[in-house]
């Protein structure tokens, strides 16, 4: 089928349903829903059989719902209806949830139900919510509508639609999510600036700061008076309540000028007088508490988590990361997993943080250094076997960090943007041009930089860029790459040997230094050159700029040269 993607952003759920759709077959294109006229010209262009809708902040309008089967891909129930479907749920703490795929028509929501899935929920931020449970939940749904959709079979008749759940509920409102620090419990804390993680964040006043607070994680230990900010650690902040404590990794200064960047940079001149708590690399996550680096051995395997916000490493983040990936290199183990985090493996450089300094520009540099210095120490570890096991989405710098290690696993179901164009067609360092073409050789290493689109782990497993795909189940994926781990130990005298003199090898071709010093030089340009596609796109992407055009890479139909198909032409 030929099926216009219309949405708000290319977001992760609307990468990952391009992802799927094109592998099963379908014609795709995408629209960024700007306005009406825009939105009506594109289907004009491309005479699509249906438009679906995976995020969208506006109605579709009368007279393309009325000419076009619309499809709306609601992040709740059949009956569940309103913009802020997954805040509600998280916030009201709802046992189950869903998604519906419905028909545009003239009521909000309230469209004809072509397809549904339900979930379990968890105790977890919005966002990680939406990028597991709602889009695996979604795919399923849009696969469903899709196949009534080519069998002419219509909207599911009425008996196998549930019961009407929530009906309408508007918007949640700034009181719905306030916080009062003197009654609220910890749990409840946690909800509210759950139910707003992404966005909008909830507004809150911290040391006479009037901000959003972001990316918040229970505190085992630490206790205070209720609402005082009573230590830091790295990032973030922790503060108390009524039953114990909590930490807050990240806020947003209220006004139009403000953007997400790490509590303790916001706050950095109100801190003074607040104590530093020394992490605990070897604490786990079940145990809650604020440590984004983390590390277990399990017998001859060693893994080392890092779970960095939204998947961005800042350069103190890179400095870390690399100090515990040495330390843990450093250890009578014989492999290391690279674990990753809970929403993201690694989206590389942040540029949130870069946004904020004073010199973006030397930002920059600091940031892609100390990046490729974690590279570096990646991919000379030549006393361990070292294991990339992507379970969350990455991109840019974060997908060629993972390149680095001697397997690459990605589960079933993560989403990976392996090229930098995107953002102000920086050409990228991280030693692509030493990583890229061992794995998919030169012509293939210009084709997936070239390619500004998503990729599924399938598909990069299809040209070489990952080794493997593990199970789309987080827990089983887990265990897969324990499975993998444990054999690679056992089988690791030979392989050590071989990869020793793979790595000498390479370095008596031409020194990783050299690869180095050719991508910086090209990245020096990005930063400090006469072109500032890169700080306009920064600022733009930082900032959350309304977009203006959807970009020509995912708008075929708006190609110099795009022609209806002949069948299409004769149709219309």
């Amino acid at each position: 089928m030929r099926i216009l993607l219309l949405t708000h952003s290319f977001n992760g759920l609307t990468q990952r349903l391009h992802v799927e759709l094109s592998r099963a077959g379908h014609e795709l294109a995408v629209e960024l829903d700007i306005n009406d006229d825009t939105t009506a010209e594109a289907v004009e262009l491309f005479r699509p059989d249906v438009i679906l809708a995976p995020f969208l902040k506006r109605r579709i309008p009368e007279s393309i719902w009325q000419a076009v089967p619309c499809l709306i891909v609601h992040p709740g129930p059949p009956g569940d209806r309103g913009p802020a479907a997954l805040d509600w749920a998280v916030l009201d703490d709802r046992p189950d949830w869903g998604v519906t795929v419905l028909q545009a028509d003239a009521e909000l929501d309230a469209g004809p139900v072509w397809a549904w899935r339900t979930f379990a929920m968890r105790p977890a931020r919005k966002s990680a919510l939406y990028r597991f449970e709602v889009t695996e939940a979604a795919v399923a749904a849009v696969f469903d509508a899709v196949d009534r959709l080519e069998k002419a079979a219509g909207p599911l008749p009425e008996q196998q639609v549930p019961a009407a759940a929530a009906g309408w509920r508007g918007p949640v409102r700034a009181q719905d999510r306030r916080i009062d620090w003197q009654h609220d419990s910890t749990a409840t804390i946690l909800r509210k600036i759950h139910s707003a993680d992404g966005h909008p964040g909830v507004s809150d006043e911290i040391l006479g700061l009037r901000c959003r607070l972001f990316n918040a994680h229970p505190e085992p230990v630490l206790a205070g008076r209720a609402g005082q900010v009573i230590a830091r650690r790295g990032e973030a902040i922790c503060r108390a309540t009524i039953d114990g404590a909590i930490w807050i990794s990240h806020l947003r200064p209220e006004g139009p000028d403000g953007f997400k960047r790490p509590a303790t940079d916001v706050l950095v001149e109100r801190l003074d007088d607040v104590p530093e708590s020394e992490a605990d690399p070897t604490q786990q996550p079940e145990s809650g508490g604020y440590q984004p680096v983390r590390y277990r051995e399990d017998g001859d395997v060693g893994y080392l988590h890092f779970d960095f916000y939204n998947g961005a490493m800042g350069t103190e983040q890179c400095h870390q990361l690399r100090a515990a990936f040495e330390q843990a290199a450093a250890r009578p183990t014989r492999v290391i997993v690279l674990a990753g985090g809970e929403d993201f493996w690694s989206n590389g450089l942040d540029l949130n943080r870069i946004e904020a300094a004073a010199s973006p520009a030397d930002e920059s540099w600091r940031n892609i250094q100390a990046m490729d210095d974690l590279c570096e120490a990646i991919i000379t570890a030549t006393d361990h076997l070292v294991i990339a096991a992507i379970g969350g989405n990455a991109g840019a710098g974060g997908v060629f960090l993972a390149l680095g290690a001697d397997r690459v696993i990605a589960r079933a179901g993560v989403v990976l943007n392996p090229h930098y164009r995107n953002m102000g067609n920086l050409y990228g360092s991280e030693y692509w041009t030493y990583l890229l073409p061992g794995r998919v050789g030169a012509a293939g290493a210009e084709a997936v930089m070239a390619h500004r689109l998503p990729l599924g782990a399938q598909e990069a497993a299809d040209i070489g860029l990952v080794d493997a795909v593990g199970p789309s189940d987080r827990d089983d994926f887990d265990r897969a790459i324990e499975r993998h781990a444990g054999e690679l130990s056992n089988d690791f005298a030979e392989r050590i040997e071989a990869k020793r003199l793979r790595r000498d090898a390479d370095e008596a071709a031409r020194p990783l230094a050299d690869y180095r010093a050719e991508e910086l030089e090209r990245m020096r340009l990005n930063f400090y050159g006469f072109d500032p596609s890169y700080h306009v796109a920064r600022y733009r992407f930082v900032h959350r700029s309304p977009h203006a055009w959807t970009p020509l890479y995912l708008a075929p139909h708006r190609r110099l040269g795009w022609k209806i198909p002949a069948k299409r032409q004769a149709r219309a």
